[in-house]
């Protein structure tokens, strides 16, 4: 009961229910804790006799599509193709390495030790890339 969507509905059905049945009690809260309780139980076994009512929550994410929009993936690909083009740019060995460090996930320990130069070296050739990248990317 502690986890239903409509507690104060029922809260308030049980409210309105005694206020017209002009119910007088001893201890009134008591009562309209029981009413609301009642009503939660009695939901629930409807509930339970119809099957399990879904919340709007839960159907909007079982309905609702989680791919971007089509606006969006052709932004996107706009974007991808511009980045391709800048990368194209590179000179041979700083495209290699950044190829080495971003798609394939290298460090640059790694990529140093493959193409026999210093990580500082390495470190240089991605900073290059970087920075014209960056430029590049920002005038579109």
């Amino acid at each position: 009961m502690t986890r239903r969507d409509d507690a104060e509905d029922l809260l308030h059905d049980a409210w309105i229910g005694l206020a017209e049945r002009k119910t007088v009690a001893e201890n009134a809260p008591a009562m309209l804790a029981r009413a609301a309780a009642n009503r939660g139980i009695d939901a629930y076994r409807r509930e339970q006799r119809r099957g399990v009512s879904v919340s709007l929550e839960l159907a909007e994410a079982m309905v609702a599509d989680a791919r971007p929009l089509q606006d969006e993936a052709l932004i996107a690909r706009h974007r991808l193709e511009r980045l391709r083009g800048g990368v194209a740019q590179l000179s041979p060995r700083t495209r290699e390495i950044f190829l080495m460090h971003r798609l394939g996930g290298r460090k640059y320990r790694e990529i140093a030790s493959e193409l026999d130069i210093s990580q500082s070296a390495v470190e240089k050739h991605i900073a290059r890339a970087m920075a014209h990248l960056t430029d590049w990317m920002e005038d579109w």
